[in-house]
């Protein structure tokens, strides 16, 4: 026995053709949408895939990175290796001081950029793709924070070699 619709007008109503009415005024069905419902501004797009994040196997050689960089930064600094004589060993402390910052500079952007891939921005910056201008006192005020930063680690790098 086949399962479809079943013709139960025997009285003389109106007989259904096989497939659907014969009669569809203005192209749409009783059922269907409405004019308005079909216009293309109704509709909604949605983003099905999931929002991108940082995994912990990306994250874990920047901060490895940024950890050895910051020790070698620190360790020549704290103790101030060779505080007399012939100054080798001052040279040497000023060199390890200097390559950790490098280091640690390099993780930095490294990180930077890693979290600006998955759609991350600094504070009071605009999306990436919004459009929209950055502030002028925003950036100015980064910059001043990072030539701050450098400004005082050079210094202290340079308080090794005298």
């Amino acid at each position: 026995m086949e399962a479809g619709p079943r013709d139960t007008a025997h009285d003389g109503g109106e007989q259904l053709s096989p497939d659907g009415p014969d009669d569809v005024s203005g192209g749409v069905t009783d059922d269907g949408p409405n004019a308005d419902e079909m216009a293309p501004e109704a509709e909604v797009e949605v983003e099905l895939r999931p929002q991108p994040r940082l995994r912990v196997w990306q994250l874990a050689p920047i901060v490895i990175l940024a950890a050895l960089g910051s020790l070698m930064f620190a360790f020549p600094l704290a103790f101030e290796f060779g505080g007399g004589g012939g100054g080798g060993a001052a040279d040497g402390g000023a060199v390890v001081a200097m390559l950790g910052l490098l280091i640690s500079c390099c993780a930095a952007g490294w990180g930077m950029m890693a979290a600006r891939r998955v759609g991350h921005t600094w504070p009071g910056l605009p999306e990436r793709g919004s459009g929209r201008r950055p502030d002028w006192r925003v950036v100015a005020l980064y910059a001043l924070l990072f030539l701050g930063a450098v400004v005082l680690a050079v210094w202290r790098v340079a308080r090794l070699r005298s």
